[in-house]
């Protein structure tokens, strides 16, 4: 399983308990919260009516007094309430009202009138002076026929001379409740799923910024140029740090490593031939043997000194993660370094040609650009036998700006195709000395950091174009 599938499964679990607890508690708490609540409203009603009850208790007509009268009305004609979508068109008040003996003298719902009701708890603990309130069952079978009944003292003169109850049934208040439950549910459902979105949304970032990493890594293990990705996060951003630093230390060794194997194949062969002239030398040859083996010596030191020159420009170069740019007219630059071609290319008796140059300008660094495009054309003109042309083209194509450099040679075999970006890698020259394989190279690391790149092809019937393409 995924970390990031597991962490989003963690976090909804706490996120579900947690809510579920909650919810929980909420609910729980709708039915006893109504409850209180009506509870409250039957003790102001109880003790409001009982002023009533008193009066008609005076009159010694209580179950023709006012209150009497008024529950007889009550209902006649419906209330017509919308409470909240909930409808309501009668009264569900049961009331009535004992004497000081606990006998009924009024009932509302015409049931009760004349029976003792002296050892119910509301009558018996308000005809003592304590707070009177019961929950009884309309049928003992049934759960939801409970009733609330909450009682107040009639007092006259200081004396407690009857008690009136009001009752209410608890299923009236179950349409609330549903409602309450119902809406409280579905707010947690809501809750749930803003849980799971946001969730969702974190472990996606998480993920990608992994993701990010991962492909950062697998690119710099493939031997990629990638650029430390943004991955956002203290934590994450300290990770993608380490691993930049990481590679670069590791890049560093290797780069030294490869550096010093190459350069010591390289250096082998002139050596080799500067320590066999002299110690040939040391055998006092003649002059005309001795002056060759000189030129020999002479020749394998330069070649040693351009190969450690190019060797330090190019460690310079691919040291250099970016570069300072300037705008740059690249057609000028172009035919500048061209001109500066026509000498070596006159003696070769090769042409120098410039189809098409488009003018733009672009930011770059010229010296840079000058000195890769110099590369190409010694390389074509090496490779360009006399009377041959080496021609020159720049256009733009998409979001880069192309500058191709074609020769009449012979080619690049299909075995090399792969492998002249190497370094130290080179192709025999006719009548010329082996080039020290580091143009090319030299060449493909301007064009990266010009975002760009160096592509060489095979043309028909012969020669070679390269195209050198630097970003806009």
């Amino acid at each position: 399983m995924k970390i990031g599938l597991r962490l989003l499964l963690g976090y909804f679990l706490i996120v579900a308990v947690a809510g579920y607890f909650v919810l929980s508690i909420f609910v729980q708490e709708v039915k006893p919260g109504v409850r209180r609540a009506t509870e409250g409203t039957l003790v102001d009603t109880a003790n409001l009516l009982a002023q009533i009850a008193r009066q008609d208790m005076q009159r010694g007509d209580a179950a023709h007094g006012q209150l009497a009268q008024a529950f007889t009305q009550l209902n006649q004609r419906p209330i017509g309430a919308n409470i909240s979508g909930i409808r309501k068109d009668r009264s569900e008040y049961h009331v009535y009202l004992t004497d000081a003996q606990g006998r009924v003298i009024f009932d509302s719902a015409g049931r009760a009138q004349g029976q003792d009701y002296s050892r119910w708890n509301d009558v018996y603990r308000t005809l003592r002076g304590e707070y009177g309130a019961r929950s009884t069952r309309s049928d003992p079978e049934d759960e939801n026929s409970s009733v609330m009944y909450v009682a107040a003292p009639v007092i006259e003169q200081g004396r407690i001379i009857g008690v009136l109850t009001v009752g209410k049934p608890n299923s009236t208040m179950a349409p609330v409740i549903k409602r309450s439950e119902r809406r409280i549910l579905w707010a947690g459902a809501l809750l749930l799923g803003i849980a799971l979105l946001i969730g969702a949304v974190f472990v996606w970032w998480i993920n990608r910024s992994i993701g990010r990493l991962v492909r950062y890594a697998d690119g710099v293990a493939q031997g990629e140029s990638a650029p430390l990705p943004k991955v956002g996060g203290r934590e994450l951003t300290q990770l993608a740090q380490a691993l930049e630093s990481m590679r670069l230390k590791l890049e560093g060794k290797a780069y030294i490593e490869q550096y010093a194997h190459t350069l010591t194949h390289e250096l082998k062969s002139p050596l080799a031939a500067i320590r066999g002239a002299a110690e040939l030398l040391q055998e006092l040859p003649p002059p005309e043997t001795a002056r060759r083996f000189l030129t020999n010596i002479e020749q394998q030191s330069a070649r040693i000194q351009q190969l450690v020159d190019k060797l330090l420009v190019q460690a310079r170069l691919e040291s250099r993660p970016d570069m300072e740019t300037a705008p740059i007219a690249i057609a000028a630059l172009v035919s500048q370094t061209m001109a500066g071609k026509e000498a070596q290319a006159t003696q070769r008796g090769v042409r120098l040609q410039l189809e098409a140059l488009a003018e733009m300008t672009l930011n770059g660094d010229a010296l840079l650009i000058s000195q890769a495009l110099t590369n190409l054309l010694d390389n074509a003109i090496d490779f360009t036998p006399p009377g041959g042309c080496v021609s020159v083209r720049g256009e733009r194509r998409e979001q880069h700006y192309c500058i191709s450099v074609c020769d009449d040679g012979s080619g690049i075999p299909d075995y090399a195709l792969d492998k002249v970006f190497e370094r130290f890698y080179s192709l025999p020259r006719a009548e010329r000395p082996k080039s020290s394989g580091l143009g090319l190279n030299f060449v493909q690391e301007v064009a990266r950091l010009h975002h760009g790149g160096i592509h060489l092809r095979n043309r028909r019937p012969h020669g070679v174009e390269a195209t050198f393409m630097l970003s806009l």
